[in-house]
């Protein structure tokens, strides 16, 4: 049996497993003593995919806008993204087919329409009146680049530069490009020997629409008369130039330079900049100029009624500030505020309230855009606090190294962990209300809580709230506070098995009914919570150590039968001898000197104060031996019935008693088989070598088992911790058929083909396709749990499937999912008095699960699903039922066992991008869709399924894309999206005043359809730009529209079109009413005129 390699994840993507799954659905094994049959009510019209919501923060951000009036913020990104921000819980993502990067973003204020720009060249105008926005129209340049564009508040004409230093306008009603240009040369004429420079501004004097000021990078800036065709004043400067401004009242305007200075110029005084500001520049004495400063990438000038004006700029520090974090800076009046950021500035827009740009601009907020947060700040309160961010943008904080996905929990989770979650905020924060508060919510239709946990590479966890499409942080737990920080570099144990991020997680595996939580971290260590709202400080922080090793010895099997000795090399081998063995060592370092029963992190040995929410209830850490780091944690479960946690690797299969405090069970893998290993390994055979069963221990080269989604990916974890030499007791030939444990389930099923009841038992699953069953022997429940021992012994079954085992799961005999048994959860810290009657009352049932009350006759099924196949097994018999070979060419990262109109299936994600689910138990395929075209490491890692069709995955490093593979759901999506444009009326433009109107002064107004309209300013050049129509006109919005809204939007649109077709005809029906009645007329003249004529007078 081959296993596959994680190299091979990419040459697996593009093998289509349509055919292979049509192939093996004829496969479908039926055995002879069928059960009764199982009515199965899911079928395919009950499964439609596509994506949901996007969350989190825009991966590599490039541009940012905003609508005053709608008050709706617009986010592009270096891969053509475009997220859209309303109030919170409005967002909305699109994306540009071409992928190529936004350089710029201009709303057409309050009309519910965005102008894209992208570095192709390429400009698009999307509409936003719709609940997925779509492009309207697009405009490709094929002869200039775009380097800069401009949108005058309520115009319709865009102004565009490019590279070459020209000015193109753009009609956006028709996109089409107008006749009139700006060259260059007639810009500057003989100002300047030199080419200027691309452009790097555009702007209309706020006082005077014609007149457009331009800026060149070279340093020369142009106040050009749209009307005359030709430049008003032209001023240079030495220092290129990165951003301009206006002052409202249209008489000065601001520069800002690569030299870290700004000038200030009197628009009538062209020689010489009226004030040169160098805001972080050392004054020197002696009148000399400052010293030069980093470039100030832009600024901002912005006036108030009541005082000074804000002048708001970004970078322009001095070059002696090495390692200073990036800057905002702020000058109002005679004070300066430098504001640090965590990560470099991206870009930055001060929101005025209002958007006439010829007013008094009342500045009230600054939104800064940085390369991985989103910041705004409040101007009118001292100190300028910021917002408190109610979006769900800090997914990334730390990098996502695993994800679970929990729908349909129970309903008073949410308000528990928000309830602890809240004491964690911070603050500070501004008082005001968050200003970005445009849109509407969707309309509710899922009503079910969800919840997602994120584990991060710093250790931490995060709590979400999922439910009905929105997302918002609810509790974060740090586990790395456990244990001792170093305190330095050199200081660093070298017990650490990775170079960096110890404390990241791997798996999470939490029980949300009785909320126990059990992580797995990098460092080969596992810590269990419990849930308490009261605080506790913990004295000594309980502690495991175990030693789980793998190597070869002459010893005693678990039953104990004698097996046969390790044969030497060069004698004839036995098939069975090779039992690899782990027992707990008494020694603390071993002859040698090596590292021994050391483990990797260190427990910190002070009192710990737990803040209420999740608490540590044990730590179990595998300690080195003998010189060899432990292996990484391949699986995990809880269970909180049984008070059990169990953990396997490579090496073999741990399980803790976390009530008791002691470890179980402590095996090497080949020892779960006792004397039945399938694979008989002998080290000594060349052939092994070559071909090996599994390649179990290319685990270390990169295998594709489910435990590779868990890996760090800050930490290399394949290359460092894997590649160290092993002890000379286990050959490289060893190495290639070590088994790891992959899967493990605890239930209450049949553990034996004799069995006549169900019993608590333990499901094993390992990679090379091996299920076995660990039977668990419970005390009763009480005082009794804590004082006798659970008895664990191996139960001989063995089951066996194609590829690594991934996911198990039980039904009953009426094909419902039998839950693992579970405790419900209750308060932990509270005095035991009055509780221990409850308490032996609640724990004595809990180890029952409901399944036992079946009558002995009933069945049980067992649901595996491996890399390469699922097999439904009927219980007690062990016959397997149903068979589907899920993928010939590739195969499965994630397989989960879901919920779905009142129904079970089971939904798995190949290595090929295809998502597939089946139905239960007769495996028949339901979906199969080639979702992903490419599937990276952190979607193998992060992928799951929930219950109710929900899915998601990690799409970049700062973003979670959810999607849903129930046909309900897509029909109910439109409905729960929400509407980012919504009707609100332009605020009233400034008053001119009674002198100002006499005397000619105030904002002077430009008829631009006048200057730009074809007739005026004549066709543009066919080769200069191409004009592509979108999708998202009255079509793309019939496409996009479904459920009762698209039912309302086709409606209006056939009302549109209707009304249209009624005005038409309205005017056609009055032209030939006017027409009979000249007509009439006419024949009443004539019969007039021959009233008394005979007929031959005629």
């Amino acid at each position: 049996m081959r296993k596959f390699n994680i190299r091979k994840v990419l040459d697996g993507l593009t093998a289509v497993s349509a055919a292979a799954s049509a192939s093996s659905a004829a496969q479908q094994q039926q055995a002879g003593n069928r059960e009764t049959e199982i009515q199965e009510t899911l079928q395919s019209e009950h499964f439609q995919l596509c994506k949901t919501v996007r969350h989190g923060f825009p991966y590599q951000p490039s541009a940012l806008a905003f609508d005053p009036v709608q008050k709706i913020l617009a986010i592009g990104t270096q891969t053509g993204a475009l997220r859209l921000f309303g109030r919170p819980g409005v967002e909305c993502y699109c994306q540009h087919d071409s992928g190529a990067a936004v350089i710029q973003l201009q709303f057409l204020i309050n009309e519910g329409a965005l102008v894209s720009a992208l570095a192709d060249d390429t400009l698009h105008l999307w509409n936003l009146r719709q609940k997925r926005p779509a492009i309207l129209h697009s405009l490709k340049f094929n002869r200039e680049r775009i380097t800069f564009c401009h949108l005058p508040f309520q115009s319709k004409w865009l102004y565009v530069g490019t590279e070459r230093g020209n000015i193109h306008i753009v009609n956006v009603e028709s996109f089409t490009l107008s006749g009139y240009v700006i060259m260059w040369n007639k810009a500057i004429e003989l100002s300047s020997k030199s080419h200027p420079g691309p452009i790097v501004h555009i702007s209309d004097n706020p006082m005077d629409e014609g007149k457009l000021l331009i800026g060149f990078e070279s340093g020369t800036v142009v106040l050009w008369d749209l009307k005359s065709k030709k430049a008003d004043y032209r001023y240079t400067h030495d220092e290129a130039i990165h951003s301009v401004a206006w002052h409202h009242e249209g008489k000065q305007f601001i520069c800002s330079h690569s030299d870290g200075t700004l000038t200030i110029w009197n628009v009538k005084s062209p020689t010489k900049p009226f004030q040169t500001i160098t805001p972080h520049g050392k004054q020197l004495k002696d009148g000399k100029k400052p010293e030069p400063c980093k470039p100030i990438l832009k600024v901002e000038y912005k006036t108030t009624r009541a005082g000074e004006p804000f002048i708001i700029l970004s970078g322009g520090l001095s070059y002696d500030t090495v390692g200073r974090r990036p800057c905002l800076t702020v000058m109002h009046g005679k004070s300066t505020a430098v504001l640090e950021m965590d990560y470099s500035i991206v870009d930055f827009l001060t929101l005025c309230e209002t958007p006439y740009p010829n007013d008094f601009q009342e500045p009230y907020a600054v939104v800064v855009l940085l390369e991985k947060d989103l910041v705004l700040i409040d101007l009118a309160q001292n100190g300028y606090p910021i917002f408190e961010n109610p979006y769900p943008l800090t997914i990334h904080e730390s990098p996502v190294t695993c994800c679970e996905y929990f729908a349909d929990c129970p309903v008073d989770l949410i308000p528990a962990l928000y309830s602890v979650g809240a004491r964690q905020k911070r603050q500070g924060y501004s008082k005001k209300e968050w200003p970005i508060s445009g849109g509407n919510w969707g309309l509710i239709t899922q009503s079910y809580p969800e919840i997602i946990i994120t584990g991060h590479a710093d250790g931490s966890i995060k709590f979400w709230d999922a439910s009905a499409i929105t997302l918002q942080v609810l509790y974060k737990l740090k586990t790395a506070k456990v244990f001792e920080k170093s305190r330095n570099k050199d200081d660093k144990p070298n017990t650490d098995i990775v170079d960096e991020d110890p404390y990241a997680i791997q798996i999470i595996s939490w029980c949300p009914e009785s909320r126990m939580l059990c992580i797995a971290g990098v460092s080969a260590h596992v810590i269990i919570y419990r849930f308490s709202k009261q605080e506790v400080t913990t004295e000594v922080i309980p502690m495991l150590e175990v030693r789980l090793l793998y190597e070869i010895n002459d010893v005693e099997s678990p039953d104990g039968e004698q097996v046969p000795p390790l044969p030497t090399p060069g004698t004839g081998s036995n098939p069975q001898s090779i039992v690899p063995q782990s027992h707990p060592s008494t020694s603390s370092s071993s002859s040698d000197g090596l590292r021994d029963n050391v483990p990797c992190l260190k427990v910190k040995n002070s009192p710990l104060k737990q803040s209420p929410g999740y608490q540590i209830e044990l730590v179990i850490q595998l300690v080195w031996v003998s010189g060899e780091p432990p292996q990484q944690i391949t699986s995990l479960a809880i269970n909180s019935a049984y008070g059990l946690v169990v953990f396997g690797n490579c090496n073999g299969i741990a399980m803790v008693d976390y009530l008791q405090k002691t470890v179980l069970l402590n095996l090497g893998t080949i020892e779960l088989y006792g004397s039945n290993d399938p694979y008989r390994r002998e080290p000594r055979s060349p052939r092994k070598t070559r071909q090996p069963s599994g390649g179990l221990c290319d685990i270390n080269e990169g295998t594709m088992v489910p435990e590779d989604r868990c890996k760090s990916p800050t930490s290399d974890v394949k290359d460092n911790s894997f590649s160290r030499s092993r002890s000379s007791s286990v050959t490289s030939i060893d190495k290639e058929s070590r088994e790891a444990i992959s899967a493990l389930h605890f239930c209450e099923t049949f553990t034996r083909k004799a069995d006549t009841s169900p019993s608590p038992c333990l499901w094993v699953g390992t990679t090379l396709g091996t299920v076995l069953v660990i039977v668990l022997n419970l005390p009763p429940g009480g005082e009794q749990r804590l004082l006798q021992p659970v008895i664990v012994s191996p139960s001989g079954t063995i089951l066996r499937l194609k590829g690594a085992i991934l996911r198990m799961a039980f039904l009953d005999t009426t094909g419902s999912l039998v839950p693992p048994a579970h405790e419900p959860w209750r308060e932990h810290n509270v005095s035991e008095d009055k509780d221990e009657k409850d308490k032996s009352k609640k724990r004595r049932p809990v180890s029952v699960s409901p399944s036992s009350s079946q009558e002995i006759s009933e069945n049980q099924y067992a649901v595996i699903c491996s890399e390469k196949q699922a097999k439904v097994i009927s219980l007690p018999s062990q016959n397997c039922i149903y068979k589907q070979n899920i993928t010939e060419t590739s195969f499965v990262l994630r397989g989960d066992i879901v919920s779905l109109s009142n129904s079970i299936c089971l939904a798995c994600f190949c290595a090929n991008g295809h998502i597939m689910t089946f139905s239960l138990p007769s495996l028949r395929p339901l979906l199969d869709v080639c979702y992903l075209p490419l599937t990276n490491m952190r979607i193998a890692r992060t992928f799951c399924f929930t219950n109710n069709g929900q899915a998601l995955y990690l799409v970049s490093p700062t973003e979670i894309q959810r999607l849903t593979y129930s046909q309900e759901t897509c029909e109910n999506l439109q409905e729960m999206l929400g509407e980012l444009f919504t009707p609100v009326e332009t605020p009233e433009a400034p008053n001119r005043g009674f002198f100002k109107g006499l005397f000619g002064g105030g904002a002077q107004s430009l008829d631009r359809e006048e200057l730009f309209g074809e007739s005026a300013s004549g066709k543009a050049s066919r080769s200069l730009a191409q004009h592509i129509p979108g999708p998202g006109g009255i079509e793309g919005v019939k496409g996009a529209a479904s459920g009762v809204v698209g039912e309302l939007a086709r409606a209006r649109l056939a009302l549109d079109e209707r009304g249209q077709k009624l005005g038409e005809l309205e005017e056609k029906t009055a032209a030939m009413l006017y027409s009979a009645d000249s007509f009439s007329k006419h024949a009443h003249e004539m019969m007039l005129k021959y009233k008394d004529k005979k007929w031959y007078q005629f």
